[in-house]
């Protein structure tokens, strides 16, 4: 049987206030994903950062891995950032699989959201 995670992947900062909207978002794709460990990994300043995080799964056996990036672009941390992250990864855990997609903000349905939120606030 495959073991699968889900890792919701966020910059981080240094006010611990500010994870609070990634740990309800967090939450709420857990309850929908009972049979899947879903997660947050942060790039800098907090943790569990992404290489530790993917430590822990190779030692509780899991074998397949998706990052979904919190973030409303594509930019550096997206494009160079977490690819070289998953590639060192990938290297360290062959066992593991792991894939990424686009950063949540290049989603139809989420750019939807936020321009419905957005009219709404007139």
């Amino acid at each position: 049987m495959k073991k699968q995670a889900l890792i919701l992947f966020a910059h981080g900062a240094r006010a611990a206030s500010w994870a609070e909207p990634f740990e309800r978002l967090q939450q709420l794709t857990q309850e929908q994903l009972p049979d899947v460990r879903v997660v947050l990994a942060f790039l800098e300043l907090m943790t569990p950062q992404l290489p530790e995080l993917l430590a822990e799964f190779s030692a509780k056996g899991i074998t397949e891995v998706s990052i979904v990036p919190v973030f409303l672009g594509q930019g550096a941390h997206v494009k160079s950032d977490l690819p070289l992250l998953v590639e060192q990864a990938r290297g360290q855990y062959p066992e593991m699989g792991i894939k990424t997609v686009e950063a949540v903000g290049e989603q139809p349905e989420v750019l939807g959201a936020i321009a419905r939120y957005c009219v709404a606030s007139l």
